[in-house]
C-alpha cells in the first residue's frame, strides 16, 4: 500500500517527468561529456541544457552554476573556499538553528582554529539583523545563513543578510536547499554570493546538487581533479542525475505559484485542526514567514517517538526533524535554540507536504492522530501526565 508521505522536507519522490527525461541517459545517451567524439558532444549539450534550466530557477546565468554531489557538498564547498582564498581571515558567522552540513563542517573549522559566531535566534525562530551587523569584523571571512529553515520552516530575510555583507565587504552565502521550488528565489534581487541547492528536495533523484558562485566571486574548488565543470568541481558530471535536476528546475518554476497555493491551504487544514481537535499542542516557529509546506507542533506530554511509530503503523510519514539527524537522543538543535524546552521539543514533530500530497491524506492524519496522542498520554509516566493535564487546564 502506497505511505502517506508528509515529510517531504527530508526528500521528495522522482516526479514523471523528471523521471521520463533521464532515462535516456541511463540507456542510450550514457557517454562522458568531456570527450573530443560527437556521441560525448551530445552529452554535453544536455548538460549545458540542464545548467541553463537550474540556473533560471534562480534568475542566475548558466555559467554561474557548478553542479555537484548533493547539498552538503555545495555548502561544504562554499566553507572551505572562503578560507582558503582569504588566507589571512579567520572568522566565519552562521546561525545556530543551520543544517547539520552547516554546523558540523563549522565544528571541523573550530578545531583548525576557525573562529565561528554562530547567531541565535528569538522564540519564533527568526535572526535579528542587528546581531549580524554587530557580528561582523574585520577578518570575517563568510556569513552563511539558510534561506529557509528545515525544520520550523521559518523564512530568513536573506536579501537584507546580502546586503549587509555587501556593505561590510564580505562574502555571503545561503543554504537554500528547503526553499527551492516552495518560495521564489532571485539571486539578483537577493544578492548572494553563493548559493546552494540540492535535487532530491525538488523531485529530481538524490546524488546530485549545485552550488551558485557569483560571476567574479573568488572560488577555490573543493574537489580537486579534471577541467569538468570549468575547472571548479573535478569528477566526472552525473549526467542523468543533472538532466533530471534540470527538468525538475524548469517544472518547479513553472509550478512554484499554483503548487504553493494549494499546498499552503492544505498545511493550514492540517495545522488548524490539529490544535483545534487536541489539547497541549503549540506551533513551533513563526506562522509566516514560513515555507507554504511545514507545520512543526509540538504534542505535550508525549514523546516524538512513540507518536512516529504509531503513525508509521498507519502507513502515516512524518519526523521529528531533520532526517540528517535521525537517531539521535537528543532535541532538535532548531529548537534548543529557539529556547524551547527539552519535554516539549522531546514531543514535536514535522509535517511538511508536497506537489503529491492530497486532501484525502490530510484527512487521514486528521482521523487518526488524535487517538493516538490520547493513548499515549494515557500510558504516559504520571509526573508527565499531571504536567499535561495542568497545562491543558489552563
Amino acid at each position: 500500500m502506497r505511505p502517506i508521505y508528509l515529510d517531504n522536507n527530508a526528500t521528495t519522490p522522482v516526479a514523471p517527468e523528471v523521471l521520463e527525461a533521464m532515462l535516456p541517459f541511463l540507456r542510450d545517451n550514457w557517454g562522458n561529456p568531456s570527450s573530443a567524439y560527437a556521441f560525448g558532444h551530445s552529452i554535453g549539450m544536455a548538460l549545458d541544457t540542464a545548467r541553463a534550466r537550474t540556473a533560471d530557477l534562480i534568475n542566475a546565468e548558466p555559467r554561474e552554476i557548478v553542479f555537484t554531489g548533493c547539498g552538503t557538498e555545495s555548502i561544504n564547498s562554499v566553507l572551505h573556499s572562503a578560507l582558503a582564498t582569504q588566507p589571512g581571515k579567520k572568522h566565519v558567522i552562521t546561525t545556530a538553528v543551520e543544517h547539520s552540513a552547516t554546523l558540523k563542517y563549522c565544528a571541523f573549522l573550530e578545531r583548525q582554529g576557525v573562529d565561528i559566531t554562530y547567531l541565535p535566534v528569538d522564540g519564533s525562530g527568526r535572526l535579528e539583523l542587528d546581531q549580524l551587523r554587530a557580528a561582523i569584523r574585520a577578518e570575517t571571512a563568510l556569513v552563511s545563513v539558510m534561506w529557509a529553515n528545515n525544520e520550523t520552516g521559518v523564512l530568513f530575510p536573506i536579501a537584507e543578510v546580502a546586503e549587509i555583507c555587501r556593505a561590510k565587504g564580505v562574502p555571503c552565502h545561503t543554504d537554500a536547499v528547503q526553499a527551492a521550488g516552495k518560495v521564489p528565489l532571485d539571486v539578483r534581487l537577493a544578492p548572494v554570493d553563493y548559493l546552494s541547492l540540492s535535487a532530491h528536495k525538488l523531485y529530481a533523484p538524490k546524488g546530485v546538487g549545485a552550488l551558485y558562485i557569483r560571476r567574479g566571486v573568488k572560488y577555490q574548488p573543493y574537489l580537486i581533479g579534471g577541467s569538468q565543470e570549468r575547472g571548479r568541481r573535478g569528477g566526472t558530471e552525473n549526467v542523468a542525475g543533472i538532466v533530471a535536476f534540470g527538468q525538475a528546475a524548469e517544472v518547479a518554476r513553472a509550478k512554484l505559484e499554483s503548487d504553493s497555493a494549494r499546498i499552503r491551504a492544505l498545511r493550514d487544514k492540517l495545522e488548524q485542526q490539529i490544535l483545534s481537535a487536541i489539547p497541549g499542542v503549540r506551533r513551533n516557529g513563526a506562522a509566516e514567514p514560513r515555507l507554504p509546506n511545514t507545520a512543526n507542533l509540538s504534542f505535550e506530554g508525549v514523546e516524538a517517538e512513540g507518536i512516529l511509530l504509531m503513525l508509521d503503523q498507519e502507513g502515516i510519514c512524518a519526523s521529528s526533524g531533520s532526517a540528517c539527524t535521525t537517531g539521535s537522543l537528543e532535541p532538535s538543535h532548531v529548537l534548543r535554540a529557539m529556547g524551547v524546552p527539552g519535554d516539549r521539543a522531546r514531543g514535536s514533530l514535522r509535517f511538511s507536504l508536497g506537489r503529491f500530497s492530497s486532501a484525502e491524506e490530510v484527512d487521514r492524519l486528521l482521523q487518526v492522530l488524535p487517538g493516538i496522542i490520547a493513548k499515549l498520554r494515557q500510558y504516559a509516566p504520571l509526573p508527565e501526565r499531571a504536567g499535561f493535564s495542568a497545562t491543558a487546564a489552563r
